[in-house]
């Protein structure tokens, strides 16, 4: 028989896997309630990366309304932030980006380091969004030295952002991604193996190499698949319907996008508009 201690630490090691570990597909329904404030933050995290956006977005709600740590509290706005963005909400995820920022500096040691790199990353990907290169590039210089003492998913995301930059530049990106990839295999979450793996493949295509990327789309498609990873695999579906060499394989995928951006927004998902 478990203790009532026991059974938290259980559920906390729960969300924590299914956040940043190698379950991030585990159903929704048998995501244990939070036992506090750092657990619900992963239950927050997990949820999100399953395109759960609602729920996500209730558990950080919770959060805003409590008393956390500097640290803590930069993140759940780095997270609000991260959901805005997803759904090409760049603008409005500015603004809880620079929250993040600033209750980050109230932090210390490796706290401050991982809320700082996250909230500067934020930034950085927010600026990109909104297509000022030159900012998003200033931005992530501002990381570059807070890496050595955050955690290692900080690098990973740094070298997305990196490599966004570098495509939507017009410049090689495939480094960048490669290292990504290369630091994610050596964490346990299996989201950011993904997430990489497709930025690999982005970059892939932005180098010119469109049957290679292709090839490597559908075997990510499979692992979206395979852990519910419904936003990647949305993405995934945009990429291989934009770099397959039969049309009728690219509308298929194209058909497979609209169904997964369908079932992000029954979850919550309010994607912005197409800026015209």
């Amino acid at each position: 028989m478990h203790t009532a201690a026991s059974s938290a630490d259980i559920g906390s090691e729960i969300l924590a896997s299914t956040a940043f570990g190698p379950v991030p597909g585990r159903a929704a329904a048998e995501l244990p309630e939070s036992v506090d404030h750092r657990a619900r933050w992963h239950r927050a995290v997990a949820l999100a990366g399953q395109g759960r956006y609602a729920a996500a977005r209730a558990d950080l709600r919770v959060l805003t309304r409590a008393s956390l740590d500097p640290g803590l509290a930069s993140l759940v706005e780095s997270t609000s932030g991260s959901l805005l963005r997803q759904l090409g909400w760049h603008d409005a995820a500015s603004a809880h980006d620079g929250r993040a920022a600033r209750l980050a500096c109230a932090a210390t040691g490796v706290a401050r380091a991982e809320a700082l790199a996250d909230a500067y990353t934020g930034l950085a990907a927010d600026a990109l969004g909104t297509g000022r290169l030159a900012l998003a590039t200033r931005l992530l210089g501002r990381v570059e030295p807070l890496l050595d003492e955050a955690p290692a998913r900080a690098r990973v995301r740094w070298h997305w952002v990196r490599a966004e930059t570098a495509m939507a530049g017009g410049g090689f990106a495939l480094d960048d991604a490669t290292r990504a990839a290369t630091v994610a295999a050596g964490l346990p979450s299996v989201r950011h193996q993904v997430k990489s793996a497709l930025l690999v493949a982005a970059a892939t295509a932005a180098s010119g190499d469109l049957p290679a990327a292709a090839r490597l789309a559908e075997n990510i498609d499979c692992e979206c698949r395979d852990h519910a990873l419904l936003p990647l695999r949305w993405a995934c579906a945009m990429l291989r319907s934009g770099v397959a060499e039969d049309p009728s394989v690219a509308m298929t995928a194209a058909r497979e996008a609209a169904d997964h951006a369908a079932r992000i927004r029954s979850f919550g998902g309010d994607f912005r508009p197409p800026r015209r």
